[in-house]
C-alpha cells in the first residue's frame, strides 16, 4: 500500500511524540502498519508518502538512485541568475557539498492559501517563490541552501516526488495511490538533474 498525504504545517512526520505540543500522523486515521517514507520537518508542508512496503524506503531515498523531489520555497528578496546558478551547482553546508539541483523562479508566482500561523512579513522586503528539485534529502537541506546564498526560506512546500504531483488533496487529506500513480512516483525521468 502506498499513500499520498498533504502534510499540513506543524505536523511531525512520525506517529508518536513525547512532546504533547506537537501534532503527529496518528491524528489523520491512516491504515495500520504504514510509516512515512522520508520526512518533512514540522514547519514544512506538502507531499509525504506513507507505505507498509519496507523496500520502498531505499528505492526512494537512496541518493545514488537520483530520485527527484520538487519543492516550492518562498524566500525573502528576489534571487538573480547568479544566485540560482550557485544552487544549481550545489553549495557547501557545514563543510559538506550538496549535489547539483534544479532551481528556478516560478513564473507566474503561485497563489498559495495563507498558512496558519502566517509567514513573517516585512513591508519593504519582497518575497519570491522558487522551484527546486533535489535528488538528496539532508536535514533541512532546501532551507539551508537558500540561506547560504542569502535568501532565507519563509515557507516550504513539497509539490512532487518523481513524476507524481500533489494535486487535489487539501492539507490534512490523504489517499491510497493507484497503480498509475505509483508508476508516476517511480518514474524519475521527468525530474532528472
Amino acid at each position: 500500500m502506498l499513500i499520498a498525504f498533504n502534510k499540513p504545517y506543524g505536523v511531525l512526520s512520525q506517529f508518536t511524540s513525547d512532546d504533547l505540543r506537537h501534532v503527529t500522523l496518528a491524528k489523520f486515521g491512516f491504515p495500520k502498519n504504514v510509516y512515512p517514507l522520508g520526512r518533512l520537518d514540522a514547519d514544512s508542508e506538502g507531499l509525504l508518502l506513507l507505505s507498509d512496503e519496507a523496500e520502498l524506503n531505499a528505492k526512494l531515498l537512496n541518493p545514488r538512485r537520483g530520485h527527484p523531489r520538487t519543492y516550492w520555497v518562498q524566500v525573502e528578496n528576489i534571487p538573480q541568475d547568479k544566485d540560482l546558478l550557485k544552487l544549481r551547482k550545489g553549495v557547501s553546508i557545514k563543510g559538506q557539498g550538496t549535489l547539483p539541483c534544479q532551481a528556478m523562479i516560478l513564473n507566474p508566482q503561485p497563489v498559495m492559501e495563507d498558512r496558519n500561523p502566517p509567514i513573517r512579513f516585512r513591508k519593504h522586503i519582497p518575497t519570491c517563490w522558487l522551484e527546486m528539485t533535489l535528488t538528496e534529502g539532508k536535514n533541512r537541506q532546501v532551507r539551508r541552501m537558500t540561506a547560504v546564498i542569502g535568501f532565507p526560506a519563509l515557507r516550504l512546500v513539497r509539490v512532487m516526488i518523481g513524476g507524481y504531483r500533489l494535486n487535489g488533496l487539501e492539507p490534512g487529506q490523504w489517499k491510497q495511490l493507484s497503480e498509475q500513480d505509483r508508476l508516476k512516483i517511480f518514474d524519475n525521468r521527468k525530474g532528472k538533474i
